[in-house]
């Protein structure tokens, strides 16, 4: 999910950052250090949006460097279980498929890509051995999240499920909501 989070820190201004205006400088540390920056209680932030105050700078000696607290906003990305999402398949290899979410990078189980029996093909692609589904590389697929781990901060892990209604390939979900229909039209010409 994606969250506007207002923070408040201490930035530090090195000295070849005093020629620029106050607020120029801030904005370029904050930037600088919160851009990609990746925590479990923030997620993964995208972007510093806005700087809402910039308190009085200190300078503490022996570092030659100002200091500002500053208050600001930060757009980030922090996964939830459950929470059901959109990516595009980036890879597939033998045991699941690697799907890119915009920010971070998920990946899902070959058992669960879909619900049949499904084989790997050097071509990189997964196929269902009885709805004939197939799954490649580039495919806009709806997942939902089964599994967050920040254990390794630099590189967080997302597992994901596509097994559940509604859920798969965009076009298996069209599919799926157009077979009620098609039914409801047959039965309603069977009545006439």
């Amino acid at each position: 999910m994606f969250y506007k989070i207002e923070l408040k820190d201490h930035i530090r201004v090195p000295p070849d950052l005093f020629n620029l205006d106050v607020n120029e400088a801030v904005v370029k540390r904050v930037k600088k250090k919160y851009d990609g920056f990746i925590s479990k209680e923030l997620g993964i932030v995208i972007d510093v949006s806005s700087i809402k105050d910039i308190g009085e700078g200190v300078i503490i000696p022996g570092d030659g460097s100002s200091y500002y607290e500053a208050t600001f906003e930060l757009l980030s990305f922090k996964p939830e279980l459950q929470e059901v999402v959109l990516g595009k398949i980036r890879d597939i290899v033998d045991f699941g498929a690697f799907i890119n979410l915009g920010p971070i990078e998920g990946m899902i189980h070959v058992s669960q890509t879909m619900d049949d029996f499904v084989s790997f093909s050097k071509d990189k692609t997964l196929s269902g051995k009885e709805s004939k589904k197939v799954l490649k590389v580039d495919d806009s697929c709806r997942a939902r999240i089964i599994a967050v781990s920040f254990k390794d901060t630099m590189n967080p892990k997302l597992g994901l499920t596509m097994r559940q209604p509604n859920l798969g390939r965009l076009d298996w979900i069209e599919e799926e909501e157009e077979k009620p229909a098609a039914k409801k039209e047959k039965k309603t010409e069977k009545k006439k």
